[in-house]
């Protein structure tokens, strides 16, 4: 298990901006090295966030995208193109402007493509993970104020699954109750795990994720990457950690 860094940020604009420098930066080395990059998005407002930081970059003209495979931590379980799902937000933010291989951007079936959200957790979690070593090079994390990582939600069953790269998720605790997450076993198969959060309503779970880990009260403390572990976040969300580096 890597060590775990925290790294703050004056503003969440600046931390959407600094994260995705450092996102094309990795998926570089991963192309260099092996190449293919293989990177799991995340929803949410940092999700999309970084997206649109990404296509405002110069430095991302030097990465041939087309060598660059897309996955998702979860996804809400609703069809294609509904605008609640992390893929179309991502999308809306820029994610399809980037030159990326659409045949290499893996989207978790909805219910207008698998019979329900069990058979669409099994069929995403057959194709992933499939990067060099079975590992995805960079895993990008939101964290809920409860601490719940991807769907992974502080005491839910689905938390507990084992022996399967991703799980079907119901009664979701944060709307719409049905979802697909990475479990954590699929999770903790990344290189580098970076968790990208920010607002004052994140600082306990922050604060709580960044200590021991305890995947029953605060799931995100419970991912790390094999070779770097970072949490990147604003001023605000850092409110609670005690001691921070980076």
């Amino acid at each position: 298990m890597s060590t775990t860094t925290v790294v703050v940020h004056p503003s969440k604009d600046g931390l959407s901006d600094a994260a995705a420098a450092r996102l094309v930066t990795a998926l570089l080395d991963a192309v260099a090295e092996r190449g293919v990059a293989h990177v799991s998005l995340t929803g949410g407002s940092m999700g999309s966030a970084v997206i649109a930081s990404l296509t405002r970059m110069r430095a991302t003209a030097a990465l041939d995208w087309t060598k660059v495979v897309v996955w998702w931590g979860d996804e809400r379980y609703l069809p294609a193109g509904d605008p609640d799902r992390n893929d179309t937000q991502n999308d809306a933010a820029g994610l399809d402007t980037l030159g990326l291989d659409p045949a290499k951007v893996h989207r978790v079936p909805g219910p207008d493509d698998s019979l329900d959200a069990e058979a669409s957790a099994a069929a995403y979690g057959d194709a992933v993970p499939v990067a060099e070593g079975g590992l995805f090079d960079v895993m990008l994390l939101g964290v809920g104020p409860d601490g719940h990582v991807a769907s992974l939600f502080p005491h839910h069953p689905a938390a507990r699954t084992r022996d399967v790269n991703a799980v079907a998720v119901h009664g979701s605790p944060k709307p719409p109750p049905d979802r697909v997450s990475l479990t954590f076993e699929c999770l903790n198969r990344s290189r580098r795990v970076w968790f990208v959060v920010a607002g004052a309503d994140k600082a306990d779970a922050v604060g709580r994720g960044v200590g021991q880990p305890d995947p029953d009260n605060t799931p995100a403390s419970a991912v790390h990457g094999t070779e770097e572990t970072i949490w990147l976040v604003d001023r605000d969300a850092a409110a609670a950690i005690g001691h921070v580096t980076g």
